[in-house]
């Protein structure tokens, strides 16, 4: 019975740990490859060398040339992923960006802009949300969000996605372009080409800009052109390093064309650590709660519940030699019997006879191959034995 309990309570630890192994691979890991709405704010700086770049301050427009800082800060907005309703409720997270663009010398403001908008928390692209906005010109702009904006998918795959451009208002596909290690972390990386593109600005803006560069010129157009580079960590999606090489042209009807921007920024080195310290951390838990902790759970498992067949076995199998010694073992003992080295000898079968054999009386003589000792006769009283 002992035994029996014992195997008992082997088994079914055994069957709790299996049971946590399939929660942590079907409950767990799936929780964990989603954006969490606890999400901490999180910075990413690129830098341009001898940038050429349009800067309007006080009035004044002119091309400037110089080192650049582009600061973009992405906050989760919990209020207004809270108020959430039908497909996006649970599924989507909001998200509040805002980007800067300073000179290095004097911190000069170049440019900014502030966005706010909706992303699915598995695949990481925007989704349909009528609180998006984009601003980069002091007024609100209602804009439909698309594709990948700041993040590519949990468990990326080798093959084409479409980043939203915020000068195009748009998609672009970005092609696959190989994987590579930085800072000794495996990345996928992804390059979107585009080229000379009219950008939908303001007639108001192109104007200002031509009675600036193309004196007495009324009609014209800004060109845009960007090669955009981006390495993903495939586990978790997250951006590890980005490289933009920007141009904006401003070509009038008639005319010679301006060089609005011209510059190449990339992630700065800062940067590129902390975001493959917090892929790695990322993609460390997903292995250890994905991977290593369902195996181990699930070979512990399964070995206390051998272990606890086994035992359970063993107490059967002592329980049945108990019961067969009870049925099995010595007869009840029999008057005519003696036991002899666990033998049973029979009276009959015994030397001597059996015990009721009469013992011979003293006075009988025994036969022997010497003289007999016992006279056969006492003496007469007063007779002496002379022997």
């Amino acid at each position: 019975m002992k035994h029996r309990a014992i195997g008992a309570v082997l088994f079914g630890g055994g069957g709790l740990l299996l049971a946590l192994a399939a929660g942590l691979v079907f409950v767990v890991t799936p929780a964990m490859t989603k954006l969490p709405y606890d999400l901490a704010p999180s910075t990413s700086v690129a830098e341009a060398s001898n940038a050429t770049y349009l800067q309007i301050s006080d009035g004044n427009i002119a091309i400037n040339s110089g080192n650049l800082k582009s600061t973009i800060l992405v906050t989760p907005d919990r209020d207004a992923t809270a108020k959430l309703t039908g497909d996006l409720d649970g599924d989507a997270v909001v998200w509040k960006v805002g980007q800067t663009v300073d000179r290095t010398d004097d911190k000069q403001l170049v440019s900014a802009y502030g966005a706010e908008l909706a992303l699915d928390r598995v695949s990481g692209a925007a989704v349909d949300w009528n609180g998006q906005f984009l601003d980069d010109s002091g007024q609100r702009e209602q804009v439909k969000f698309a594709g990948q904006v700041y993040k590519f998918p949990f468990h990326t795959e080798k093959r084409d996605y479409e980043i939203f451009d915020r000068d195009l208002r748009s998609v672009r596909p970005a092609k696959f372009g190989g994987t590579e290690t930085i800072d000794g972390l495996e990345a996928y990386r992804f390059e979107q080409v585009i080229a000379d593109e009219e950008l939908k600005l303001d007639p108001s803006r192109v104007g200002l800009l031509l009675s600036k560069f193309s004196p007495g010129v009324t009609e014209g157009k800004v060109v845009y052109s960007n090669t955009r580079t981006v390495w993903v960590d495939p586990l978790t999606g997250a951006y590890v390093k980005v490289r933009e090489v920007q141009r904006k042209v401003l070509t009038p009807s008639s005319g010679a064309p301006t060089t609005l921007l011209d510059a190449d920024f990339q992630y700065n080195e800062p940067t590129i650590a902390a975001s493959v310290k917090r892929a790695k951390d990322s993609r460390g838990q997903l292995t250890a709660l994905s991977v290593y902790a369902p195996i181990g759970l699930a070979v512990l498992g399964l070995a206390l519940m051998i272990g606890g067949l086994l035992v359970a076995r063993r107490g059967a199998l002592a329980s049945a030699g108990d019961a067969r010694h009870r049925v099995d073992g010595p007869p009840v003992a029999d008057p005519t019997e003696t036991w002899v080295d666990g033998e049973a000898i029979r009276d009959e079968e015994r030397e001597g006879g059996p015990l009721t054999d009469e013992i011979p009386p003293a006075s009988t003589n025994w036969r022997s191959d010497e003289e007999p000792t016992v006279p056969t006769q006492r003496p007469a009283p007063g007779e002496v034995d002379q022997r």
